[in-house]
């Protein structure tokens, strides 16, 4: 669910929405922090959050912050955590209900950055609030959905949950109340989009693809494993050297 074995061409085919949200990522880095193109520097100044702004009638500032980030690390960071626990909610609940979610979530996020100092002039970007609302959802399953996650994947979930909350009352710089009004969103907009959600199965997209590819020909699910994939066989460990990374880095200052 978590370990990713697509290809990148499988990739942008079954998961349209976060490979698109990551592309905007990284092009607006590249417009803004590299290349510095003027219209990129207007969409940055118009487009940061700032409270005391919103508070001035500028609400468009409560959904562009998403999709600005503060630096290569920052969108490398975010993008990873999409790309890893994006996928398998874009499939579960539909390319509509997920960009509904994921939206909100980030809205939610920055509402509650608001509301929580209306009249601050600090400056705040990052879709980490809208990825928030990812965890939101997947805690939902855990407590309410169980039959949607699983044990293993159950065991993940708690564990990014207990480092997100860590990390984010830990590290400097970091946008608490965006992390928590996020989460809070994604898990009150949980209940109606999962309402018919099935469990995650790579083979359902794999099935889906071959079937509009050729009609004519039946699908047979060994097609794609020749033997034991690297991926599949050391992914999780793959998966669980990056996440004790991530708690040694919420250690170093």
């Amino acid at each position: 669910m978590f370990v990713r074995t697509e290809s990148f061409k499988e990739f942008l085919k079954f998961y349209p929405i976060v490979s698109c949200l990551v592309a905007i990522h990284f092009l607006l880095w590249l417009c803004i922090d590299i290349l510095q193109l003027p219209i990129a520097m207007q969409i940055l100044r118009e487009g940061i959050g700032n409270n005391y702004l919103v508070g001035q009638g500028e609400y468009w500032r409560l959904l562009s912050p998403i999709f600005l980030h503060g630096g290569f690390a920052h969108a490398l960071f975010n993008s990873f955590s999409l790309v890893l626990f994006g996928p398998a909610l874009e499939q579960m609940l539909g390319k509509t209900k997920f960009i509904l979610m994921y939206v909100s979530a980030g809205i939610a996020g920055n509402v509650g950055t608001y509301l929580m100092a209306p009249n601050a002039f600090y400056q705040h970007l990052g879709a980490s609030g809208a990825i928030f609302g990812i965890f939101g959802v997947y805690l939902f399953m855990v407590l309410n959905r169980k039959s949607l996650i699983g044990s293993a994947n159950t065991q993940i979930v708690m564990v990014i949950f207990v480092l997100g909350l860590f990390m984010t009352f830990s590290r400097p710089g970091i946008n608490v109340w965006a992390h928590l009004f996020g989460l809070i969103g994604g898990f009150a907009a949980a209940p109606p989009l999962l309402r018919n959600a099935r469990p995650f199965s790579i083979w359902q997209n794999r099935a889906k693809f071959a079937n509009r590819e050729s009609k004519d020909i039946s699908f047979n699910p060994n097609r794609w494993s020749k033997g034991s994939s690297p991926v599949k066989k050391y992914g999780k460990y793959v998966f669980w050297g990056i996440i004790i990374f991530l708690i040694a880095l919420a250690f170093v200052r």
